[in-house]
């Protein structure tokens, strides 16, 4: 119960669940009042998923569907799923069970699995269970039309072949889940990097980075319509590359659409950040002051046997880089604990390493063995699951810690904030977010509305979040 509780209070972005239940996405303002055909969809997972939910979206509008958040009013029923952690697949058969249950009462129900387990477990879902009637791969959305008539004849249809092309920078993303004030723009898909406990090389296929002229567009086109927030999403933004553009270069460019509309990015690799990207964050003020930066141990061979990429040492010199040219960035990670063979020595070096960073933001979690990675295949996963958790539990303590003591920070100081909406607990409250990605709370006055930018002095703090007051 704890770690779920952990994973919302430090909420930053990317390669991860951004919550453990399931993301209902019911869009009551796009839905199609006019079509004879509704759709529900459901998604799991990182941003990434989120982004390619869009795309669905947009293809579905394409062929005159509405949507609902209603499955039972549904016609299509469609599940994008993350196979990143074991909890999460569980939780995608779990539904899946629940949408059999209603298409007994309703045959004529399409259901559709998509995304990163889709294509981990096509034979599965197809023939072993039955469950579904169409299974889609991450580089396939363009297909839908043709798999959704076939499955509309009788025939359970499935395209999960991976792409070393496809970006869809020709799709305009329906946006679904949104504030209509900050937008995801996906720059790039899939990853080199084979990391041997990741399956996202094996699910989303080999890195390819999008025109940089349709991500320009994308930008334009969210600001003219009134988002002031784009996050630039890519499983390694640093690696994004375009004919002469660099991720480097595409960040300016983006920054240069309008100094009103604020660039976040997510994820980077510590083997990748270069000195170029911390400068131009430096340069320019509507670059937010946040690096996501996954560690995923302290331990040099753990590093190793992650096939990471870098050394304990090149991890501590590029924070303390980050920290050289950018004083006041906020920089969160990513942390596996129990990774096969590790020591208690060797988790002691990830215990020293979170002591020392004081990480903003961290997410945390216990290893579990994704088949198919090349760790299921090279290493034996002998850490007993409660001495998994016993360290997670010591990392998840620290950095509690961690993030209160950046809070308390923060105190007395007032940053410039983008009205978000609403806070969760109370519609007397607007939330936002400020320059190092940490969520403050402040009392509404009258004139103002989500988009708008205010200044608020924090004085008061929690452990997840800044609480102030417009000045």
């Amino acid at each position: 119960m704890k770690t779920k509780i952990t994973q919302k209070v430090f909420e930053p972005l990317l390669e991860k669940n951004i919550d453990e239940s399931k993301q209902g996405l019911a869009y009551e303002n796009i839905i199609n009042q006019s079509s004879s055909k509704k759709a529900y969809i459901e998604t799991y997972g990182c941003q990434m998923n989120f982004s390619d939910t869009e795309i669905i979206a947009s293809v579905l509008t394409d062929l005159g569907y509405g949507f609902t958040a209603n499955v039972l009013e549904s016609d299509l029923a469609l599940i994008n799923t993350c196979s990143i952690r074991e909890n999460a697949e569980e939780k995608v058969w779990n539904k899946l069970k629940e949408l059999k249950s209603v298409k007994k009462k309703n045959p004529n129900l399409l259901v559709g699995v998509m995304g990163c387990m889709a294509e981990r477990l096509k034979s599965k879902l197809l023939e072993q269970e039955k469950l579904v009637d169409i299974v889609v791969g991450p580089d396939a959305y363009r297909d839908l039309p043709k798999l959704i008539e076939s499955a509309e004849s009788g025939i359970r249809s499935i395209n999960v072949l991976l792409s070393r092309e496809e970006t869809y920078a020709d799709i305009s993303p329906i946006r679904l889940n949104t504030n209509g004030v900050s937008a995801f723009i996906s720059i790039m898909r899939g990853c080199n990097n084979m990391c041997t406990f990741c399956v996202v090389p094996f699910t989303r296929g080999r890195e390819r980075s999008r025109d940089y002229q349709s991500i320009l567009n994308e930008a334009q086109e969210l600001f003219d319509n009134g988002y002031r927030e784009v996050t630039l999403l890519g499983q390694n933004v640093d690696s994004y590359k375009y004919e002469d553009c660099n991720f480097a270069q595409l960040l300016e460019k983006v920054a240069l659409i309008n100094p009103d509309l604020r660039i976040r990015f997510s994820t980077s690799h510590p083997k990748d950040i270069t000195d170029e990207v911390l400068f131009t964050m430096k340069k320019y003020d509507n670059i937010c002051n946040y690096i996501h930066l996954p560690a995923q141990s302290g331990n040099t061979e753990i590093l190793e046997k992650m096939n990471r990429g870098y050394s304990r040492e090149w991890y501590i010199n590029k924070v303390n880089r980050i920290r050289e040219i950018l004083p006041d960035c906020a920089i969160s990670t990513d942390i596996i604990v129990g990774f096969c063979g590790e020591t208690e020595e060797q988790f002691q070096d990830t215990v020293t390493l979170m002591e020392w960073a004081k990480f903003d933001f961290a997410y945390m979690f216990f290893y579990s063995e994704r088949p198919g990675t090349p760790a299921s295949k090279k290493f034996v996963d002998d850490i007993p699951e409660e001495e998994k958790k016993r360290r997670l539990q010591i990392i998840i303590d620290i950095q509690t810690k961690n993030s209160y003591q950046s809070n308390l920070n923060d105190l007395n100081k007032t940053y410039k904030i983008l009205i978000e909406g609403d806070s969760k607990k109370s519609s007397l409250d607007f939330c936002g977010r400020n320059d190092q990605n940490k969520m403050v709370i402040f009392k509404k006055q009258k004139g103002l509305q989500p988009g708008d930018y205010v200044n608020v002095k924090v004085n008061q703090v929690t452990s997840a979040t800044l609480i102030g007051e417009i000045i």
